[in-house]
């Protein structure tokens, strides 16, 4: 490719309302352009890259037996009433009406679509397994979409399902997408991490995201440097402590605490370490009727370590907690007879159902609210003052410097941006839309599914995140827009220099390389800045002096200076250079 043929639109200032590197210099490289909100052109220069992400996953997939199919944007929606999606999704799932009245949403995902393909075509356990995967727009309506291609409405997604006879063979076609994905995320080049994920609300039972690494990433990636264990924070297992709980030391005592009602201030005011502190936080859940109506509502009190910050993903899964809410100020003032900042699990009005975090549970002599308007309590122990936790689990995140799961040392803590996610559904799917099949006896069974997930167009701006500088992009060699640029100075003065990049170009275009050979004519300065922002990875620069002295420069782009390479070597060079 030829710059002069090409589109090449670069910025100086990138848009206000880019708020992070990838959308600001994506922006200014001229790979996407604002339609609206969260909904943009992929141009040229964009596009190559995207295109480059699609081949090597659509090679990964394909050798990892899955086949490839497109299923609709628009899709009926009693495909998604049948699973109850339709009204359990929310405002993200893009509702729409045709002419006819008639329900469709705009797909955020092919759950219901796939399954619906599936029930109608396998009849036997002899057709199984398959897996069928698609490389598809999406749109999920973001109430703020933001970060550009990172959390945009409109994107491009590979999405696979794989079906099978039993759960066995299920997880078995599991691992199988789980290492194809490691392969997958090798090949571009990328510093990333697969950690062990909660499903969500897409369901499921095994769960793994890989994650590429990078400091302005949203998830927090817990793992432990000396093993394989990786978790994202909601999957994080926060230990019980070991050893027994101490003995009290102290006599519990009412102590007053004018106007301090976070457990920091009551540590501060008292002298105390904020670890010696419980938080208090007031739940409920409500017993919904057939009509919608609220039958009966529970109030919980769950209690924390000061320091440390609730799981909602493990609360929900404690008995009895899934679908919680917050307490209104109502219901805690109906129970705790004080309004929040002061509450405790002692002197209540009416009884809560109490639920104790690990680390709450062997803590003595600590300090929790007393019920009461300026006061708390200091000097609690289980057993003597108020009865030992019936209900005792894992409420709170990790933090750094926890013990790992695998009791392999410490925890550490990183920042990650989620591009992949791989899901054991089980018959979630398959059960509520009656996708069976007969098996060896000759009876019906419900399939077994999987599904696995990658954002095409989340992915180039997840790279950007971890791979830039002050000059602009840096692109792994695999998912570069191009993979060189041979930049030619003043070829229209120096008919020598216009040959010999001309002659270098045909011969690496030959060779298969992916190279684009800038001849607009820009000026020194101008060119390599163009080429910088961009971020191709490899730069060779011909000018007429050096090819008088018989050499030309090279330049990688995480390079601080080019180096001189013996002209009439210049191609046996790069081939080594973009070999290894």
């Amino acid at each position: 490719m030829k710059a002069s043929q090409f589109f090449i639109s670069t910025l100086k200032e990138a848009p206000a309302d880019a708020e992070v590197v990838s959308h600001q210099l994506m922006m200014r490289a001229g790979m996407i352009k604002k339609l609206g909100a969260g909904i943009y052109n992929y141009m040229p220069m964009g596009l190559r890259v995207i295109r480059k992400v699609e081949a090597i996953v659509r090679e990964e997939m394909n050798r990892a037996g899955a086949i490839e199919m497109t299923m609709p944007v628009i899709q009926p929606a009693e495909l998604w009433q049948e699973t109850g999606r339709f009204e359990k999704m929310g405002p993200e799932l893009l509702r729409i009406q045709d002419r006819h009245g008639r329900d469709f949403v705009v797909q955020p995902t092919s759950e219901e679509v796939i399954t619906d393909v599936m029930r109608q075509d396998i009849r036997s356990y002899k057709q199984l397994p398959k897996n069928l995967y698609q490389i598809q727009t999406k749109f999920r309506d973001e109430r703020r979409p933001r970060f550009g291609l990172m959390r945009g409405r409109e994107f491009i997604m590979k999405d696979a399902y794989s079906f099978d006879r039993n759960q066995t063979a299920a997880k078995a076609s599991y691992q199988v997408m789980a290492q194809a994905y490691r392969q997958i995320f090798d090949r571009f080049g990328l510093r990333y991490r697969a950690v062990a994920a909660d499903s969500g609300a897409i369901g499921g039972d095994l769960s793994e995201e890989f994650q590429v690494i990078a400091a302005t990433g949203e998830d927090a990636i817990v793992y432990c440097p000396g093993s394989d264990y990786a978790a994202n924070m909601e999957k994080a297992e926060a230990l019980a402590p070991a050893g027994p709980r101490p003995s009290p030391a102290q006599a519990m005592t009412q102590t007053a605490t004018p106007g301090k009602s976070t457990c920091a201030e009551v540590a501060d005011l008292l002298g105390l370490p904020l670890q010696n502190t419980v938080k208090s936080l007031v739940l409920a859940t409500d017993e919904i009727g057939s009509a919608g109506e609220v039958l009966k509502t529970r109030v919980w009190l769950l209690l924390l370590r000061g320091d440390h910050d609730m799981n909602e993903v493990k609360v929900g899964k404690v008995a009895g907690l899934a679908g919680f809410r917050f307490a209104t100020l109502a219901e805690i003032e109906e129970h705790f007879g004080c309004k929040p900042g002061y509450l405790g699990p002692l002197n209540l009005v009416k009884p809560v159902s109490l639920v104790v975090d690990r680390e709450v549970a062997v803590m003595s002599d600590w300090v929790c609210g007393a019920n009461k308007v300026d006061f708390h309590l200091t000097g609690v122990n289980w057993g003597r003052d108020l009865p030992e936790p019936a209900l005792v689990a894992d409420l709170r995140n990790v933090v750094a410097g926890d013990a790992s799961p695998d009791g392999q040392g410490p925890l550490s803590i990183e920042r990650g941006i989620e591009v992949g996610h791989v899901f054991y559904l089980g018959t979630k799917y398959s059960q509520a839309m009656n996708a069976t099949f007969l098996d060896e006896n000759g009876k019906p069974q419900f399939m077994e599914m999987g599904c696995y997930g990658i954002g095409i167009t989340r992915l180039p701006a997840a790279a950007i995140e971890q791979n830039h500088d002050e000059r602009g992009i840096i692109w792994p060699d695999a998912i570069a827009p191009f993979t060189l640029v041979i930049c030619p100075i003043s070829p229209d003065r120096f008919p020598e220099v216009q040959a010999a990049a001309q002659a270098l170009y045909d011969s690496l275009m030959a060779a298969g390389v992916d190279v684009i050979l800038d001849d607009r004519g820009e000026r020194p300065g101008a060119m390599f800045a163009d080429w910088e922002l961009i971020g191709v990875p490899h730069r060779v620069t011909i000018g007429d002096r050096g090819l008088k002295e018989g050499h030309v420069e090279y330049q990688h782009r995480r390079d601080a200076a080019s180096s001189k390479v013996d002209a009439s070597g210049i191609l046996h060079f790069l081939k080594d250079k973009l070999g290894a």
